[in-house]
């Protein structure tokens, strides 16, 4: 009963310790315990490295990757997927990480400009042809008996209705809901955490900078995204165009994702992000800084209204605040990114860019009129 109420308190034989009255020692205690005289000494070994001054090795517990904004801390918002830490693996050598998405975004934004050229030139010159479809079509439908409650009919309605800003970011919210849907299937949830969240932890870099901006695991988050994109749609389109729009968004997804590699690199909170918002902030930033006495209003709040100018300032500001002070709910690095983008897109790239397109539009326009003649025999 003493050695019982001795292995409560925690006391081993190494530790300074005096015995009680009688003088007996820790060999001499194990009699009560029903063991032989013969066995004390063994059993003497197993108490002391149960109890004894040497202490139990800690279990080493493996190195977060992220100390400031971990799994855990994700699991919180509902905007981002329960992440295992087991899903990422941060570089020895972080910088090097950086690298490949760089490469990958100055490469992407070039593609992505020059796609959108040749676009634009396909699109003028199918124009006249496609005047004279629709003149021949229209005298079609004229001669022919229209149907009265037709499904199809009331659908080509509302898209004629639509402007061209909004036909043009239907097909981005489409991809974006079919994204969502994805999230919901239990089967492909290590595929999409690996493809469709943004990490410079990550084993695949590259791709989820583009494909995490179609990406969304909260409903609000995606609706509250998509609001935003339709509502400012047509003034975007009405001052790029629908081709030069389609280059300015994509672009913005992967370059704002390449800022929040860039914090999440010098911080060392390496956790994942998805969303479009840091696109969306570039659409946002370029209506703004071109317009920026336009009258803005909040959804729930539509009786206070404010200028366009004030709110981009008060967004960079609330953006950078969040990315000093490291606020976890939204990916604020992403945000400044592609808000940065957008004005400065409007300010100098419109001019260094897309006006200096004309040399490519030229091969493009001398490869198509030129092209490899039919036969293949030299004379």
């Amino acid at each position: 009963m003493a050695w019982r109420g001795l292995a409560q308190r925690g006391w081993g034989c190494g530790q300074a310790w005096v015995p009680p009255a009688g003088g007996r020692s820790c060999e001499e205690l194990t009699a009560p315990l029903g063991q032989p005289r013969l066995l004390g000494r063994r059993f003497n070994v197993f108490i002391q490295q149960k109890c004894g001054f040497r202490k139990a090795p800690r279990k080493v517990e493996p190195r977060r990757s992220d100390t400031g904004t971990s799994s855990e801390a994700y699991k919180r918002s509902a905007l981002i997927p329960p992440v295992e830490e087991t899903a990422f693996y941060p570089s020895p050598y972080p910088i090097r990480t950086l690298v490949k998405p760089l490469f990958f975004t100055v490469g992407f934004t070039g593609c992505a400009f020059g796609s959108a050229a040749i676009w634009q030139y396909e699109s003028l010159k199918s124009r006249v042809q496609s005047y004279f479809d629709g003149i021949k079509a229209d005298w079609l439908d004229s001669i022919r008996p229209q149907k009265e409650g037709d499904f199809r009919k009331e659908i080509n309605k509302w898209w004629n209705n639509l402007s061209d800003g909004q036909r043009t970011v239907t097909g981005i919210i489409a991809a974006n809901v079919f994204v969502f849907c994805l999230w919901r299937v239990p089967s492909l949830q290590r595929t999409m955490i690996r493809y469709f969240t943004s990490s410079p932890a990550s084993k695949v870099l590259c791709s989820p900078m583009l494909l995490s901006t179609f990406s969304h695991f909260s409903l609000f988050h995606m609706a509250a995204n998509m609001y935003v994109l339709w509502s400012f749609s047509s003034s975007i389109v009405n001052i790029l165009g629908q081709e030069q729009f389609m280059a300015v968004y994509l672009s913005a997804g992967v370059i704002s994702n390449f800022v929040s590699y860039v914090c999440k690199v010098a911080t060392g909170r390496y956790g994942p992000s998805l969303g479009a918002s840091g696109a969306i902030m570039t659409v946002l930033a370029a209506v703004c800084t071109k317009i920026p006495e336009g009258r803005l209003a909040i959804i729930f709040l539509p009786m206070f209204t404010f200028t366009a100018g004030n709110a981009l300032k008060a967004i960079i500001a609330v953006d950078t605040a969040g990315m000093i002070l490291g606020w976890k709910v939204f990916d604020h690095a992403a945000h400044l990114g592609g808000a940065l983008f957008g004005i400065w897109y409007i300010t100098y790239g419109h001019e260094l860019i897309w006006k200096n397109r004309e040399p490519l539009v030229k091969i493009w326009h001398e490869m198509r009129t030129n092209g490899p003649k039919k036969g293949g025999g030299s004379k």
